[in-house]
This record gives C-alpha cells, structure tokens and sequence, in this order.
C-alpha cells in the first residue's frame, strides 16, 4: 500500500487528542475501499478509541488488524450496534450500499463516518436526510482531498483570515491512478460506484463549496467519457464540470483515471482559488520533479508572492472536530447541510453529464 494508489491514501500526522483514552469509542465496518485506513487514523489521532471492527471477508479484517491491532473483531454488525460505548461507526462500503448502511447505523443510535461518495442516487440522498432528521444522528462524510490534506487545510485557514478577499472562482484538478488489477469488481459498474463526478468528483464540488463559501450551487456544465479503457465499457475515466455557487462564484474542475506510471504519487492534485484580492494555489501530493513532495501552498495578494511548506505544520483538526462535535452535538467540523449539499450537486453532475465519447 504504497503512495502510488490512492485507493489506500491514508495519511498519518501528529497525535492531537481532543479527548482522553475510552472517552470517545469508534468502530469500523465494510472495509470495502482502502480510505477506511485513512478514516481510523483521523480519528485515532484525535484521541478516539478503536473498539470493533468488522467485515464479512476475513482478508480484510486482517489486514485491518495488522494495522489496527488495538481492535477486536465482532462476530456481526449486530454485535457493534448493541454495543453502548461505540458512539460513531465509521465505514467505507461499495458506494452504492453507503447511504443503507448508514441508516442502519443511525437508528441505532450512533454517528455514521462514511468514506466519499456519500450516495450515488438522490434517492439515497433524500431517504437519508429523512433518516438524520428523524434520529437526530450525524452522516458526516470523509471528503479527503480537503479534510486530510495539510495544503488543502491551509489554504481553507488563508481564505478565511481574508488573505485573498472574497473567492469567486476555482479550479481543481483530480488526476488519479487507474491501478486497474487492483480494483474490485465493484470499482467498474457504474450502479455500483456512480460514475466518475458523484465518485472522485465529489472531493472537487466539496472545496468549491468550502472555500467560495456557497450554501447552494448549479451545475451549469458537465462532461464524461471512456476515452482508453474499452476493457472496462461502465467506466468514466475522464469527467468535468462547471458550478455557479449561489454568491456568484464559479468552479471548474476536472477528474479522470490518466496518472502516469512515471509520476511518484498517485495523482498530481492542485487546486487554484482566485480572490478579490489575491489567488492561492494548493500543489497537494507532489512538487514535479523537485523531490520535495506535497503540501505546498503558493499565495500572491498585495503583501507580495509568498510559499509555504505545510508538511508536517498543520494536522487535520477535522477530526478532533468531528469527536467533538458527536459529543456535543454542535457542526464544527462540517455541518450537514454542507455534506449533504455537495452529495447532492455531484450526483446532479454526473446525472447532466454528457459523454463526449459515444
């Protein structure tokens, strides 16, 4: 599980404990995608205790136990759901059984982490909602690309200390490495992982909302297509789309499955955010052929041209947050109209989405 798939980007940062040992206990369940590695450690990190884990496949478990061998393997989900400690499940189901299995969860009377995308139909979308409301349980979503990126949270910090005025565009780019005879099957039918804007698109839609500070958006534009993978016919390796927030902000970004093999990370993620008065750009994993790695931050505003190195300087307090917030019921961390709304925007991209290869 190397940096070169980022199916298993999982990144580890300091120790930052919100709470004390046994104070806040999680488990994990549905290791369907690697994130759920990545999910466990934000939240260890925070001060969380891993209680449970499970899954019906017993590779996955061990696998899991090798890195977390703090936790104990339940005999079912039943087990985990009876269990009065656990306080928040997370999970990383095949995207299309996530909203499901998150109901389940919440009407037992817990929290649900769930890995991105959150849901690949409104349908899913709408019962959910349904489902919170009723509960009063959080669905609160793993959007990596922002939350567990030090670059990413940096330039979340500059934007709201006003750094570049008000934001009214950004761009995102979301290469990623195709790893195709490491996927499961699932990973190709479309039912199954939504299609490439409800899948990594919902990373890109995520910072668009966050940093432009949109409540709303509409999906002005949108693009598909299978350009090199006819092995693969339910696959989109390539997508894109156009957003109007509703302040007047506009995104576009583009996704697709075409990292190089010569590339030393999984994929060259950047996002560019223009302001009133200056423009960030986020080079998130890798410093092409500097050997510095990721997390640099590029600002130019009225104080002058400046780079920071964030590795290692910043964490994810998104997770300390998250443990807070289950706890006191507040929405620091991210509130849920937040995750619903970019759930929803990307299912509506893909569902727009015209395929520019048929």
């Amino acid at each position: 599980m190397s940096n070169k798939d980022g199916m298993y980007y999982a990144p580890k940062g300091k120790p930052n404990p919100v709470v004390q040992p046994g104070e806040f206990v999680f488990a994990a369940i549905a290791l369907d995608h690697g994130h759920i590695f990545g999910q466990c450690n934000g939240l260890i990190e925070a001060g969380g205790t891993l209680k449970w884990v499970y899954d019906p496949d017993q590779q996955k478990v061990n696998n899991f136990l090798n890195k977390f061998p703090q936790a104990k393997q339940a005999d079912s989900i039943e087990q985990i759901l009876a269990d009065e400690d656990v306080k928040l499940v997370a999970a990383a189901a095949i995207p299309s059984e996530r909203s499901a299995l998150g109901n389940r969860v919440m009407r037992a009377g817990k929290d649900y982490f769930t890995d991105k995308t959150p849901f690949t139909t409104l349908a899913q979308l709408e019962e959910t909602k349904k489902v919170v409301a009723e509960t009063g349980k959080k669905y609160m979503v793993y959007y990596s690309e922002r939350i567990h990126v030090e670059s990413a949270v940096y330039a979340g910090q500059l934007v709201q200390e006003g750094a570049i005025g008000k934001v009214i565009q950004v761009t995102g780019f979301g290469p990623h490495r195709l790893n195709a005879p490491s996927r499961p099957d699932w990973f190709f039918k479309k039912d199954k992982y939504g299609g490439i804007l409800c899948d990594i698109g919902s990373h890109q839609i995520e910072q668009f909302l966050f940093y432009a500070g949109c409540k709303d958006a509409e999906v002005l534009h949108s693009k598909i297509g299978n350009y090199d993978h006819p092995q693969y016919p339910e696959l989109d390796d390539y997508g894109d789309a156009t957003l109007k927030g509703d302040n007047g902000a506009t995104q576009f970004f583009r996704v697709d499955w075409f990292t190089s093999d010569g590339l030393s990370t999984w994929g060259d993620g950047r996002t560019f955010i223009v302001g009133t008065e200056g423009t960030i750009e986020v080079r998130k994993y890798v410093e092409l052929a500097r050997g510095t790695g990721g997390n640099h931050v590029y600002l130019v505003n009225k104080v002058g041209e400046q780079h920071f190195d964030v590795n290692g300087k910043v964490g994810y307090p998104f997770f300390g947050e998250l443990i807070k917030d289950c706890i006191n019921r507040t929405e620091n961390a991210m509130t849920q109209e937040h995750a619903f709304k970019a759930a929803e925007l990307c299912i509506l991209a893909q569902e727009k989405a015209i395929d520019v290869t048929k």
